[in-house]
């Protein structure tokens, strides 16, 4: 059944689009020890005025979760994830996701199923690789980048967001093109691996798991 309904909303998947007027981002993580609950965390910035400044925070907790399988991950974390976005102070109009994009062996992963999902542009940002091939080698240098294909088709980005640290895979979730995935996530910029929004965001769903204090904190 998760695969059919995968399969059912790869094909509404849109891989076209810009993000000139998006101003509230929604960065979400999630957090989990083995066999216990999973804490999800999204935390909400103003694009209009700057990236280093959280706006909103809600996190929530789910007991029982869609166990671990590789390929199937949105179906363990989507729903805590949609919860979550509901306790900000306001919805937003881009999703950024730890996780894939069409990176994906059905072209659906976290990212792009959650944009599909609440109709929204999304962009997957994964620590690791799901699928793919890049060809050569990526320079050592900050924003160094390649494509990265599957079966002949790139589906997203290899990206050295700095010197010295290990490259993240960008690719597009919904409503956004692979072009508009790697210009955002350069003009996001920040001084960690990670893009600031979503180093929050994971820092936030590990808070959650370690003390098991949820809810939401209005910041401005």
């Amino acid at each position: 059944m998760a695969y059919v309904l995968q399969m059912e909303a790869a094909i509404r998947v849109v891989l076209e689009g810009g993000l000139g007027r998006a101003r509230w981002l929604a960065a979400l993580d999630a957090s989990s020890v083995r066999g216990g609950p999973l804490y999800a965390a999204c935390v909400l910035w103003d694009l209009q005025e700057d990236c280093e400044t959280e706006i909103s925070i809600a996190s929530r907790v789910a007991e029982e979760v869609f166990p671990y399988v590789p390929g199937y991950l949105s179906f363990r974390e989507a729903p805590v994830y949609l919860q979550a976005l509901a306790g900000l102070s306001r919805m937003p109009q881009l999703l950024l996701v730890d996780g894939q994009g069409i990176a994906h062996p059905r072209r659906l992963g976290i990212a792009a199923h959650l944009g599909v999902h609440l109709d929204l542009p999304a962009i997957g940002v994964a620590k690791s690789r799901l699928v793919g091939e890049v060809a050569g080698t990526l320079p050592e240098d900050k924003g160094a980048v390649l494509p990265l294909l599957l079966h002949g088709d790139q589906v997203g980005w290899l990206y050295r967001s700095r010197r010295g640290v290990k490259p993240l895979y960008l690719s597009p979730g919904h409503r956004v093109s692979l072009e508009t995935t790697l210009a955002f996530i350069r003009r996001l910029g920040g001084r960690f691996r990670l893009p600031e929004p979503l180093r929050r965001a994971h820092y936030w769903a590990g808070q959650g798991r370690q003390t098991g204090v949820l809810g939401r904190i209005i910041l401005k």
